[in-house]
Order: C-alpha cells, then sequence, then structure tokens
C-alpha cells in the first residue's frame, strides 16, 4: 500500500496537480488522497483506473489495485474510526439502514455481516463480528462518553436477521438507552422534511477539541477534518435531533414495539 500510495504521489506531482485537484478529478475529498499516498488506505481498483486517466498512465495503478493482497480483518478505511472512537469526548451518529455499530447485539452484527456482497466466508463473518463488539466497551467507559445517536424509524422495522433478532435488538437498544451519557433518539416517518437524506454519518469530538466526520459509502469511507464540511454535517445533525423524538419518547416507541406496557 505505501509502495502504491507512493506511485499515486510520484505521478500526481509530474502532472502538476494538487491532492485536492487530483481528488477533485477522481471523486475524493483531499484527505482521502492523502491517505492512499502515506499507505494507510487501499486505492480501489475503480478510483485507479480514473487515475491512471487522470495522471496519463498506461493502466499501471489499476494492475497495482487489482494486486493488492488480502486486507486484516478491520478493513483500513474502517481505521480511522475505531481508532477515533476509542479515544473520542463526544460522539454523533446518524443511522438510516441500520442499528449503530455500537449498539448492535451480536446476532443482529452477524446478520449485517451476512448480507453484504461479495460474501464473507463463515470465518470472515465470526472474526468481523467478534471486532464489532469489541467496539462496544467505549459506551460502558468508567469516564463515560457523551454518545448520541439518531435512527430513522424504518430501521426498527426492517427485520435484518429475522423478526427474533430484532426483537432482541429492539430490546438491546431499550437497554442501551439507559446508560450513563447515551441518548437514543428515533427520527420519525411523519416529518415532512429531512435534513440528511444524503446518507449516515458520525461525528467525533477529541480530547482535544478536535471536531472530525466520519462517512461511508457502498466502496469505503471517509475521514473529514476540514472544518467547513464538519460544521455543515453538525447543522445537519443538530436539525435531526430537533425533528427526532426525545430520549423518552424513543423509549416509549421502543416499548411499543416490543409489546411491553
Amino acid at each position: 500500500m505505501r509502495m502504491v500510495g507512493e506511485q499515486v504521489a510520484v505521478a500526481r506531482i509530474a502532472r502538476g496537480l494538487t491532492q485536492k485537484e487530483l481528488g477533485r478529478r477522481v471523486g475524493l475529498q483531499e484527505e482521502s488522497i492523502a491517505s492512499i499516498e502515506q499507505g494507510r488506505r487501499p486505492l480501489m481498483p475503480d478510483v485507479a483506473a480514473l487515475m491512471d486517466q487522470e495522471l496519463g498512465l498506461p493502466g499501471v495503478l489499476t494492475v497495482a489495485a487489482h494486486k493488492m493482497p488480502q486486507m486484516d480483518v478491520i478493513p483500513p478505511w474502517a481505521e480511522p474510526l475505531m481508532n477515533l472512537e476509542k479515544k473520542a469526548q463526544a460522539l454523533s451518529s446518524y443511522q438510516n439502514q441500520v442499528i449503530p455499530g455500537l449498539l448492535q447485539t451480536e446476532a443482529y452484527a452477524e446478520a449485517v455481516f451476512r448480507s453484504r456482497l461479495p460474501l464473507y466466508t463463515e470465518s470472515e463473518i465470526a472474526d468481523q463480528t467478534a471486532a464489532r463488539l469489541d467496539r462496544q466497551p467505549v459506551l460502558r467507559r468508567e469516564k463515560p462518553i457523551l454518545a448520541s445517536f439518531v435512527i430513522w424509524e424504518p430501521v426498527l422495522s426492517c427485520p435484518i436477521g429475522g423478526r427474533e433478532v430484532l426483537r432482541d435488538q429492539l430490546r438491546h437498544l431499550l437497554d442501551c438507552s439507559r446508560l450513563p451519557g447515551v441518548m437514543i433518539q428515533v427520527l420519525p416517518l411523519n416529518e415532512a422534511t429531512h435534513p440528511a437524506l444524503d446518507g449516515p454519518f458520525v461525528l467525533l469530538e477529541t480530547p482535544d477539541h478536535q471536531h472530525i466526520a466520519y462517512l461511508e459509502t457502498q466502496r469505503g469511507s471517509l475521514v473529514v477534518s476540514d472544518l467547513d464540511e464538519v460544521s455543515i454535517l453538525a447543522q445537519k445533525y443538530a436539525m435531526l435531533r430537533t425533528q427526532a423524538l426525545n430520549p423518552d419518547d424513543t423509549r416509549g416507541l421502543l416499548k411499543r414495539l416490543l409489546g411491553d406496557p
């Protein structure tokens, strides 16, 4: 990865492009180009093909991307989130497709990974599930993290893994909502406007008060530190919290879905 990253950097400089300019041409943020060049993020084949075209290379980067070795259990593009979560003093997460990873049960997490394409092997599913569960103690630290979660209501009725798995997951959400520092809110379906139709995202604040955003896509993820971009996502999250049910009403909704009095 470091060798391929250095090849990207040499070719970019030879063309007289900045990381930001190359990122704009291939559909990536400046930070993502920097991560690729530093060997911290793998070069995906589709991006490699675009880079070959923009940098005037005869398929060199495309061949390199296709020959990348098997990645570790935690993909390099997900490692930044893992590291940021461990030391963050505040976290805000909006999810519109699945329950947030920090709040998933083992059975639900396993079902999520079984839904993945290309398919994982059984051992890969076990490894990925274990890695996800290993992240969750951050919500039970001795000094509690301030964690806010906004979940779009359709997620609560999507039976990933089956009805029993979903029911256990809803019960787990209810339990997690009582943890110190944890606030869970559901964004109801009856809202006529939606400030985050572009998809899920996570906002984190580090101990030195640096504000960072993390976004996942179909083929990877992006860590954003640009203040203007983070500010836009923070505004979106503030609007989401305003439109969402408050934590008490959210617990009431979860109880109704579970059939509890």
